[in-house]
């Protein structure tokens, strides 16, 4: 039973995948640094590029959204006559 418990918890450790391992980088550091640091920038734009883009995008679709909003509910407040 020992033995048992012994070889599921390296295979539990081995894991799945059956391809060779590689070592990732802790970038974690780096980017505390990177976020911390007092420039002025929102943190919500001190990513870089790709944080730019998905900030205006999630704005432009907000603006959108709430046009269309405003849109529906002066169609709805005016009804059509009917003729």
């Amino acid at each position: 039973m020992f033995r048992h418990m012994i070889a599921v918890q390296q295979m539990a450790r081995r894991g799945i995948c059956s391809s060779a391992r590689r070592q990732v980088d802790n970038k974690v550091p780096q980017k505390q640094k990177m976020f911390q640091e007092d420039n002025g920038m929102p943190v919500h734009l001190k990513g870089g590029s790709t944080d730019a883009l998905l900030y205006r995008a999630t704005m432009a679709l907000t603006v959108l959204g709430v046009g269309y909003t405003l849109y529906e509910l002066g169609k709805a407040s005016f009804p059509r006559k009917k003729d």
